[in-house]
């Protein structure tokens, strides 16, 4: 009987993957055989400084010290792909397909490594990291993808010019690593998929290059790159800055002459801006410029060119206005007001900002706070006295989806987000529970209900609350109600 040739006893399957292994081979030596000019000199020193993800953290650190907001959040959003695509390479990926580095006969001296990786081949950690950054800054902002991606490319031409990586394992790598960038994604929606915030559109005047426009500037905030970008947009605003201690009467006169009361600052500052403009009956513009900025961000407004977009062609909402009174006065909230260890944390934070910054003294004072022997605020809430470590009221309801911050998509639905966290022993294991599970109508730690009014009754003289990170005093009786749709605020239709 005639011998059968070896290649007609193969499998169908083992054949293709013959082919594929020879065209791949092909490919690497194609590439090999290549002489980019300056390839030589920069592409080995790439692929080592993509080592460990090390290209890739400096990456997200300077676009974190651009200190705008889609930019800390795409870098955010690119570090979180790249650990998730690492975690999956080394743990499933290279244990389950132990293929050997390609011979390197081919391939220069002076393009090798002078360490060479003693891992197994398939797939490429390095192609899977660039791609899950590329990819996850991609998805939170397209522009600054669109700048990360030739070197992320660069990074995955590198394993095959340097003949550490055969052409399928960069492709199989970044394949991996871009899924990772849509899988977390799933976990963490972008800004782009979350609804719209805020309703119902309102009546405001169009101010072409912001003619009738004055924009008040807390000079204590860093807002000096944000005016000047207003400025470049809208050229015909008026800008006015001052010290904080100035801000009321700037305000109020910069209201009465303006037909549209700009503000660049932060929570508190755009809560005295609200103020005035409400006395006023004039439209308000706000431009983010403070640590949080959580109503400019809810409105949609984070660059410059959002607010102008908007003031341009007189989009604008109508959004509610929380209010407190008591004996010892009344005010406004747009985002949040609290009283009992909350208020003592805003004046540790005020006190250590100036000297160690915001985030820093936001942390040092949650851990003075929690390690004092402060006791319980007792109010009378419903009819009967409760003790208490916290109260927090939202103006409108405050959303969570899944592990993302929260936020608000409704900024008129006439609702007070009100969350008590009940008094008891252990107030910091009481609070952090608080913070990780999920507000709920009656819970052993705390308390959540939606009025549209909430009464208090017996708070002693000179209690604190704290109002957009402003303090102020309160006592006797307490009442806490909204003014709806009081506040017409400009917002861009689409934002960036």
């Amino acid at each position: 009987m005639a011998a059968v040739p070896a290649t007609f006893l193969a499998s169908p399957r083992s054949r293709s993957g013959n082919r594929l292994m020879a065209l791949d081979r092909r490919v690497f030596d194609a590439v090999a055989a290549q002489h980019w000019p300056g390839a030589d000199a920069l592409l080995p020193r790439l692929s080592r400084a993509a080592n460990h993800g090390r290209l890739w953290f400096g990456v997200a650190a300077a676009l974190a010290a651009t200190r705008r907001p889609r930019a800390r959040r795409a870098a955010v959003r690119g570090v979180a792909s790249l650990a998730l695509a690492s975690a999956t390479i080394n743990t499933l990926g290279k244990r389950t397909v132990r293929r050997a580095r390609p011979v390197l006969d081919t391939v220069p001296m002076v393009r090798r490594l002078k360490r060479q990786p003693i891992t197994t081949s398939f797939p490429s950690g390095h192609a899977a990291s660039a791609a899950a950054f590329a990819a996850g800054v991609a998805l939170e902002s397209p522009r600054l993808g669109a700048a990360v991606a030739p070197l992320a490319g660069a990074v995955a031409l590198s394993r095959v010019y340097t003949g550490v990586h055969f052409p399928s394992d960069v492709l199989v790598g970044a394949a991996l690593g871009a899924g990772a960038a849509f899988a977390v994604r799933g976990l963490v929606p972008t800004r782009d998929q979350l609804p719209p915030p805020g309703r119902p559109r309102a009546e405001a005047p169009a101010l072409p290059g912001g003619r009738g426009l004055v924009v008040v500037v807390n000079s204590g905030a860093r807002t000096s790159g944000r005016v000047h970008d207003l400025l470049d947009a809208l050229p015909h605003a008026e800008v006015v800055t001052c010290a904080p201690d100035d801000l009321p009467d700037e305000l109020e006169k910069a209201a009465a002459r303006a037909r549209a009361l700009g503000v660049c600052g932060g929570d508190g500052t755009v809560n005295a801006a609200a103020a005035a403009a409400l006395r006023h009956g004039v439209p308000l513009a706000v431009l983010p410029g403070g640590t949080l900025n959580h109503f400019a961000y809810d409105l949609g407004v984070e660059e410059a060119g959002d607010l102008a977009r908007a003031v341009e062609t007189g989009d604008a909402i109508a959004v509610d206005v929380g209010r407190f009174r008591s004996a010892a006065g009344e005010g406004h909230f747009l985002n949040t007001f609290s009283l009992g260890v909350h208020p003592e944390l805003v004046r540790e934070r005020e006190r250590w900002s100036h000297r160690i910054g915001g985030w820093p003294a936001g942390v040092l004072a949650a851990a003075r706070v929690l390690r004092s022997d402060q006791q319980p605020l007792h109010a009378e809430i419903g009819g009967s006295r409760r003790p208490l470590w916290l109260l927090f009221a939202g103006n409108c309801l405050y959303n969570r989806l899944g592990p993302t911050p929260a936020r608000r998509f409704d900024l008129a639905d006439g609702l007070l987000d009100v969350r008590v966290v009940h008094g008891g022993r252990k107030p910091g294991a009481r609070l952090l529970a608080a913070a990780l599970t999920a507000p709920v109508e009656r819970s052993p730690v705390q308390t959540a209900v939606r009025p549209s009014r909430l009464r208090l009754s017996g708070l002693a003289p000179g209690t604190k609350v704290a109002h957009d990170g402003e303090l102020s005093d309160a006592e006797g009786d307490l009442v806490l109600d909204k003014l709806p749709e009081a506040l017409t605020v400009y917002r861009p239709q689409q934002p960036s």
